[in-house]
């Protein structure tokens, strides 16, 4: 099979590259087609081998477009339910590359789905973000446990929270904000408590209280 290649469409590009603050060049494929594109790629990566899939990962993280980062976040997505914790740790230095809100959210995804089919090795995986050097991988302990529910370890939850709580970042803050937002429509009452009793910003405090 023939590695993917998006086809360059300068007149979408340009409007892409502006809405990511120019920090990546794009091909110009609009999602739905990206989409259509990868669609036998991903299908077939079920049947290639662990190393095969990282390789092929790996090498479109190395490529200028962003579409590319995305189409290897999409692969171990594809992929997540037979990923190895050996695995999952390989691509740990992927999310350090290239930074930015779209690929650590997708990246996020990937190690929330991957914990919901291994939730004993929660922990593991909450310690690669927490109190991490970068504040990439700190959103992604942030928000690792994003819509699971009954299911989230609160410990965890509010030891990331704290570890940050003053840190003045942006993406941080919305961080904070969102995963307290996303655990409100669990636990409504344990959200406004902790509001209550940590003080967050007012970033933080204002996406938190959107649904108390």
């Amino acid at each position: 099979m023939t590695p993917l290649t998006f086809p360059i469409q300068s007149e979408n590009a340009v409007p892409m590259e502006n809405y990511m603050k120019n920090h990546f060049p794009f091909a110009g494929v609009p999602k739905p087609q990206r989409a259509q594109l990868e669609k036998p790629y991903l299908a077939a990566s079920l049947n290639w081998s662990l190393a095969e899939l990282l390789q092929v990962i790996q090498e479109n993280y190395e490529k200028n477009e962003r579409e590319y980062q995305y189409y290897g976040i999409d692969l171990a997505l594809k992929n997540v339910r037979r990923l190895t914790l050996e695995f999952m740790k390989a691509l740990l230095p992927l999310i350090g590359e290239k930074s930015w809100w779209d690929s650590i959210d997708a990246w996020r995804k990937v190690y929330s789905e991957w914990v919901k089919v291994h939730p004993e090795e929660l922990q593991t995986v909450y310690s690669w973000f927490y109190g991490h050097e970068d504040f990439w991988y700190r959103r992604m302990a942030l928000n690792l446990q994003l819509q699971h529910k009954e299911q989230v370890n609160l410990e965890l939850l509010k030891k990331a929270i704290i570890y940050d709580k003053y840190t003045e970042e942006f993406f941080i803050q919305k961080a904070i904000g969102w995963a307290l937002r996303e655990y409100s429509k669990t636990d409504t009452k344990w959200v406004a408590d902790f509001l209550e009793t940590e003080q967050l910003s007012s970033l933080a405090t204002r996406e938190a209280s959107k649904y108390l």
